[in-house]
């Protein structure tokens, strides 16, 4: 069988701690997406957003102590969604982006696809 684009799209994960990202990863491909880009520093992470090709992306708030804005706000210039994940509730989201889905950790797969559902519908086309 030939490789095919996933039936559900393409996603640039953005994960400091490994085995977290690769548990996000299996969770995502279970949901039908795959997995385009994957960092885990935030230099990476400024880099890949910039280049990668992906559908929409799942952020960690905190990447080894730095904060995802950066990141966010390349995505936001290349009109792609994106879901932060954070152990610390909205009060740890970035002020600007507080009004974008979050996932608070640790989730649950129902929970992941409920909340990339929602982010890819209210996106505009």
């Amino acid at each position: 069988m030939s490789a095919m684009r996933p039936a559900r799209g393409s996603v640039f994960l953005v994960e400091d701690e490994v085995m977290i990202r690769m548990m996000v990863a299996d969770m995502l491909e279970e949901l039908g997406f795959a997995v385009a880009a994957e960092a885990g520093d935030i230099d990476e992470a400024i880099r890949l957003a910039e280049t990668a090709y992906f559908d929409f992306a799942i952020l960690d708030v905190n990447v080894n102590g730095k904060i995802i804005s950066p990141v966010a706000e390349v995505i936001e210039m290349r009109k792609r969604p994106f879901i932060f994940a954070t152990g610390y509730g909205l009060s740890g989201l970035p002020e600007q982006f507080r009004n974008r889905p979050s996932l608070q950790k640790p989730f649950q797969l129902d929970t992941l696809g409920r909340t990339i559902d929602a982010a890819l519908r209210s996106t505009p086309a």
